[in-house]
């Protein structure tokens, strides 16, 4: 791994997932929220692993657009989708719990997001995303390649491969390659996650500033990350 460390932030992303998947023999997945940037790093794994396992977090509060987008992408191109939900269902958690998106946003994440993901990743060796230091001042420090260490203490490879891509080169590539976007972009939206906790952003505000009503940045499913270590 400490070859592809070397120099990769001035790779192209399809440059980059070339590198880990010509040089990782672990087994593969990609997190997909169906947004602008998971599509693009799907559309590029798909030309090496047309099967490649894509995580969905199946909050049970998701836009209804966003379950049709999914759906319809899963059927369209064939997507190898994992549904990652929570064990509760949302009557259940609310029943207990009250409704935590909420009273409790944080917990409500930690139960229907964290959990969920942290289980469906323990046969994984290497998790594709599409996160990018511009969508976030939580993110301006993220890496394309970190570490990411599960509770039981089995470690990563996270690679973000347009970790240094501007919202200009997201468009622009979806344009190019003709990708069919999640229809909620067209109303405003920048940074689309569970409906309850999405708003569309002021003009000129941060992306994510939509989310939980600006109270936090992050679920918390990347908060165990950090940068890797030249073997």
């Amino acid at each position: 791994m400490s070859r592809v460390l070397e120099a990769v932030e001035n790779l192209a992303p399809e440059r980059i997932i070339d590198r880990i998947l010509s040089e990782s023999h672990g087994k593969p997945c990609l997190t997909c929220s169906f947004q602008v940037e998971d599509m693009i790093v799907l559309h590029l794994l798909r030309q090496h692993l047309p099967d490649i396992p894509v995580v969905f977090l199946e909050t049970g509060y998701h836009f209804l657009e966003t379950y049709a987008y999914r759906d319809r992408m899963t059927e369209l191109w064939n997507l190898n989708v994992i549904n990652a939900s929570a064990r509760q269902t949302v009557a259940e958690q609310e029943s207990q719990f009250g409704i935590l998106n909420q009273t409790d946003p944080t917990r409500c994440c930690q139960l229907r997001k964290v959990e969920p993901l942290l289980e469906v990743l323990e046969p994984f060796e290497v998790w594709f995303t599409g996160l990018r230091r511009e969508q976030s001042p939580t993110r301006r420090n993220l890496q394309v390649i970190e570490q990411h260490t599960l509770p039981g203490g089995k470690v990563l490879q996270k690679i973000s491969p347009l970790a240094f891509w501007t919202w200009p080169q997201v468009w622009q590539y979806t344009i190019d390659q003709k990708i069919e976007y999640l229809s909620l972009y067209d109303k405003g939206y920048r940074s689309i996650g569970c409906a309850p906790c999405t708003a569309i952003p002021a003009d000129g505000a941060d992306p994510r500033s939509g989310r939980w009503s600006g109270a936090k940045l992050e679920c918390g499913i990347h908060t165990f990350s950090k940068p890797a270590e030249p073997a």
